[in-house]
């Protein structure tokens, strides 16, 4: 039981400190949960963060709550995942909960708005990052409809202005038709094996 409290305050205090440093909403949070519970815990392999993340996303509510609860339930259940939203709700709770005391102060203030533009561009360049992690994620798979549903989805998006709701059904139509075809081709490359 010691191991598990033990785990169990490695993820509440890795999730609050990665929330409570976070600035820029959801997707600036995930590479920095992709570092930690991927590449320092070990916790959680590169295929599972992505799938992850695309469940967070394609899940309404805010994106890092959705996927502090996926990773806190995949590395301790039920209990992990409670903890795991309490560690992404509390600070932004409290640093609201402060500046809204000193609300007439920071919205005048010159350096403060300073600050907040120049952390514009950081944000920017940690979701090109993301970006960047999840399509080279997919590249690495060597298959093709993944690549072409994020180039389509792109397009409908940047391009034809459709719905986002829509795009992500016609992506969930198409992915469930893929895993169909694959698992068909499956099950008659082992048949064929076998006889």
């Amino acid at each position: 039981m010691d191991g598990k409290q033990h785990q169990y305050k490695i993820l509440f205090w890795s999730v609050f400190q990665l929330s409570a440093c976070t600035f820029g909403g959801g997707f600036v949070i995930i590479p920095l949960m992709r570092k930690k519970f991927v590449e320092q815990l070990h916790w959680i392999e590169e295929q599972e963060m992505l799938d992850l993340t695309a469940i967070a996303q394609s899940s309404p509510g805010a994106i890092a709550v959705n996927a502090s609860i996926l990773i806190g339930y995949h590395v301790a259940g039920i209990t992990g995942a409670l903890l795991a939203v309490l560690g992404t709700i509390l600070p932004p709770l409290i640093i609201i909960s402060i500046v809204s005391l000193f609300y007439r102060a920071f919205r005048d203030n010159v350096i403060v708005d300073m600050v907040m533009k120049g952390m514009l561009a950081g944000v920017a360049a940690v979701i090109c990052d993301v970006v960047i992690t999840m399509v080279q994620g997919i590249f690495k798979q060597k298959r093709l409809v993944p690549v072409v549903m994020m180039l389509a989805a792109f397009g409908m998006v940047h391009f034809a202005h459709m719905n986002v709701i829509v795009i992500l059904l016609i992506c969930g139509g198409v992915g469930v038709i893929d895993i169909l075809c694959r698992r068909s081709v499956g099950k008659e490359n082992d048949s064929n094996d076998l006889s």
